[in-house]
């Protein structure tokens, strides 16, 4: 754990370290690229190779998608408690997106001119859901629960499967509850290739969302062009700021949640006005680390990427937290919304000492998939309007057209493009011309 102090030598310095956090290697894309560009010639083949390499799975292509019955099996065998914990977050997620989905609009600005904004849901998207250290079932709730509510009518679902062929049942049965109509089990790189550019199997996709470890991560990053995406996400970070009336507790336990994730690469920093809080919060990270199990990733987070640091006040809190834009931002001050007002970016705020970033993760309301490593400054993180296309309306009536045809050949002949222009004249100025020899005849 490493603290800075505003100020003794090299915070300024060591600030900047910080904002220029660590992603994912990108010498890994070469070897992504080889996989995409294989899925894409051999289709189901290479999938079935795939997935024996690196989920230990033997599938053939009739294998690859996840039967109704065995999601009927999955739902029978799943404690009735976790159903209900998962139907809860499902409620509350989409009813949130309902709640944030676009309307179509339009108004007249002007006499005889009307625009506006349509939009219509997506059609086909896909949802990649990480099953390697954890079966996230949270993000099934917060991906496709929430492409449902935008009335998205194609969800398919791709997560890899254990060496058994089979799929974490809580995961099966978040994705019937959410409205996934196809689900494979088809992990990483060649899975998003299987969606990006489709196989005899697998029908392409419009839109892919979800998070990922750093292949999948890449493989995004190279069929994005292919198909929409929602973001090229970095590791997990958390920076808390707190003022006197923080516990050292709850900020210690925040911080460990992001530590746990798995890669080593994630971030969590302490920001706050009091010097003897920061003493308080590294004992209580020891004391509670003891007891999780994901100690090796824990612990390497805790060398390389945990930062406890004192500022003079809160409002220069507030512009450090804007300048490194965490993905979660947790306020424990007595004010927390007149901070977070202060904050220029941040994926996600969480206002107030009950608001522990978990309840974001899994059961408030807005989407847990954010943006990393200071992209909140320019990416907001994935919503219902995400799943929607979007189209101008633009109408015109001839006294419209008229009164502004001579911007339009202004700009015409600004620019060089001379059947531009014409496309306004021939409506107004020609037409007036031709009217005007036929009268003479």
């Amino acid at each position: 754990m490493r603290k800075l102090i505003w100020n003794e030598p090299g915070f300024d310095a060591a600030l900047d370290r910080l904002y220029q956090r660590p992603g994912y290697p990108p010498e890994i894309e070469a070897g992504v690229a080889r996989i995409i560009a294989d899925v894409r010639e051999n289709g189901d083949e290479a999938l079935s190779r795939y997935a024996l390499q690196f989920d230990r799975v033997k599938l053939s292509a009739a294998e690859f998608a996840v039967t109704p019955a065995e999601v009927d099996a999955a739902a029978a065998a799943l404690d009735r408690r976790a159903k209900r914990a998962i139907r809860e977050a499902l409620r509350a997620v989409q009813s949130f997106a309902r709640r944030c989905r676009p309307r179509n609009w339009h108004y007249s600005p002007r006499p005889g001119v009307m625009l506006g904004e349509k939009f219509e849901p997506m059609e086909r998207v896909g949802v990649y859901i990480p099953g390697g250290t954890a079966p996230l079932v949270s993000t099934v709730v917060h991906t496709a629960g929430i492409a449902a509510a935008a009335g998205v009518k194609e969800i398919v679902a791709v997560t890899p499967a254990g060496p058994d062929g089979k799929v974490h049942p809580a995961v099966l049965f978040a994705m019937r509850e959410a409205g996934v109509t196809e689900i494979y089990r088809l992990g990483g790189v060649y899975g998003i290739a299987a969606m990006a550019y489709g196989t005899p199997t697998v029908r392409r996709v419009e839109k892919i969302v979800g998070p990922g470890n750093a292949y999948v991560t890449a493989a995004k990053k190279l069929v994005y062009g292919q198909v929409a995406i929602d973001m090229v996400a970095g590791p997990s970070e958390i920076m808390v700021i707190a003022d006197d009336t923080a516990r050292a507790d709850f900020i210690a336990a925040d911080l460990l949640s992001q530590a746990e994730h798995g890669s080593g690469l994630e971030q969590a920093v302490l920001v706050t006005t009091v010097p003897e809080l920061v003493a308080r919060v590294e004992q209580e990270v020891l004391r509670q680390k003891a007891s999780l199990p994901r100690l090796a990733t824990v612990d390497k987070v805790l060398d390389h990427g945990v930062f406890l640091i004192v500022v003079e006040n809160l409002e220069q809190a507030a512009a450090l937290a804007g300048k490194y834009a965490p993905e979660h931002l947790e306020i424990m001050t007595r004010t927390p919304e007149r901070v977070g007002r202060k904050v220029k970016a941040a994926g996600a705020m969480f206002l107030g000492p009950w608001t522990p970033e978990p309840v974001g993760d899994f059961c408030a309301g807005p989407s847990h998939v954010l943006p990393t490593a200071g992209s909140g400054r320019f990416f907001r993180g994935l919503s219902v309007e995400g799943f929607y296309r979007r189209s101008s309306l633009v109408r015109y009536s001839e006294a419209a057209l008229r009164r502004e045809v001579g911007t339009v050949e202004m700009f015409a002949a600004l620019e060089g493009l001379d059947a531009h222009g014409r496309a306004g004249s021939i409506r107004v100025r020609e037409r007036a011309e031709r009217t005007d020899e036929a009268g003479e005849k």
